[in-house]
């Protein structure tokens, strides 16, 4: 039973532009943006979103936005801004940054890695020291 026991009775529905709705979704706003902005819960545009007419002038819209978009980015990166151009590189074509860290030893040969030093060869005062570095390794930095 629909709206009450008294025919016409309970809360009357809501009208809601739909062209108002495609020209917020086409900016990308949000569920509850445009719930604001009409003055209705977000409860009752996730409702009116499984009405189709709803749903379509939504995508319509959020699609007419991304293209639009699309469209100005595509522009800049044609008058020639770094900025869009590295962006629809990487995204469109794929491309990266690639930072390669290579460390090397004295003039550019290999760092040398010798053997780990056996601990029981190491006497009284080499043990001392290696405890001072230890400690002093181990509290944290000021700063």
């Amino acid at each position: 039973m629909k709206g009450g026991k008294r025919p016409r009775a309970g809360r009357k529905p809501v009208n809601i532009d739909l062209e108002q709705v495609e020209k917020l979704a086409a900016i990308q706003c949000t569920e509850a943006e445009i719930a604001s902005v009409l003055g209705v819960s977000v409860r009752t545009i996730e409702r009116r979103k499984q009405h189709s007419d709803f749903a379509e002038a939504m995508e319509r819209g959020k699609a007419r936005g991304r293209v639009s978009l699309r469209r100005n980015l595509w522009s800049l990166a044609n008058k020639g801004q770094p900025a869009a151009n590295i962006f629809l590189a990487k995204n469109i074509l794929g491309m990266k940054d690639y930072v390669a860290n290579e460390l090397s030893g004295p003039n550019g040969a290999p760092i040398a890695i010798g053997p780990a030093p056996e601990l029981g060869e190491l006497t009284d005062e080499e043990i001392k020291q290696l405890a001072i570095l230890v400690s002093k390794a181990e509290r944290p930095r000021k700063g």
